[in-house]
């Protein structure tokens, strides 16, 4: 692990931007979150919220129509509506009024529309975007490799979030070894073209040229939920 770093407590504050004095909404930030279903509507509050928290001035939720009151109810500054209103042409991200996506969270693996609306996400999202949960399991096809590989040559970045299980299914489109989650998430940066977050009781975070590690976390984060928070 020679060239892993580990930031201090200072230098990840610092990382934090603070808003402008004249900033509003929408030069802060808008997040897109495609995310929940029938079964998991909480993972689409708890991601939705995490990102107010970070800072987003304004949080737009796609979810299943069934989540769309409890997102609503559990945090009235959300704007929630069902996945059938996303639109078809994706907002891009532009200078000064910064956007980026987030899909996956809480998606319910039998739930057939699930990879149609990762790819959908990849495929038009002029963005960032983060893809998280089952929403993973799209990434592993061809189609899902192919939308990641022309979102790389376009610049546009991609985050993934997989925990220990998660990373060994995406390993196995390469066949890559599974043993050490430090080179583990080198390897699946360097795959897939993205910044890959494998998450454990040490996570390691890479964009295939630098890989950090990230001690600071403690067992009261391994309970359901906090991978929405932190994906948000």
């Amino acid at each position: 692990m020679q060239d892993v770093r580990e930031y201090g407590n200072d230098e990840l504050v610092a990382l934090v931007p603070l808003p402008a004095d004249d900033a509003n909404k929408y030069t802060r930030g808008t997040l897109t979150a495609v995310v929940g279903s029938e079964r998991y509507p909480g993972a689409a509050c708890l991601a939705a919220y995490a990102s107010q928290r970070m800072g987003a001035g304004y949080t737009q939720v796609f979810t299943h129509p069934a989540a769309v009151p409890l997102v609503q109810g559990f945090r009235p500054s959300l704007v929630a509506g069902p996945r059938s209103a996303l639109p078809t042409k994706l907002s891009p991200s532009l200078p000064g009024k910064p956007h980026a996506y987030l899909v996956g969270c809480g998606f319910d693996a039998d739930d057939g529309a699930s990879s149609k609306l990762v790819h959908f996400v990849l495929k038009h999202a002029e963005a960032p975007v983060l893809v998280d949960g089952s929403g993973l399991d799209a990434l592993v096809p061809e189609k899902g490799r192919r939308l990641l590989k022309r979102r790389f040559l376009n610049g546009h970045a991609t985050v993934v979030t997989p925990h220990a299980g998660e990373a060994a299914r995406l390993a196995r489109a390469f066949d890559l070894p599974t043993g050490d989650p430090y080179a583990l998430a080198r390897s699946l940066s360097l795959a897939f073209g993205v910044v890959a977050v494998v998450k454990g009781p040490v996570t390691f975070i890479s964009d295939g040229e630098e890989t950090v590690r990230m001690a600071h976390g403690t067992s009261a984060l391994a309970k359901a939920g906090t991978g929405d928070v932190l994906a948000g």
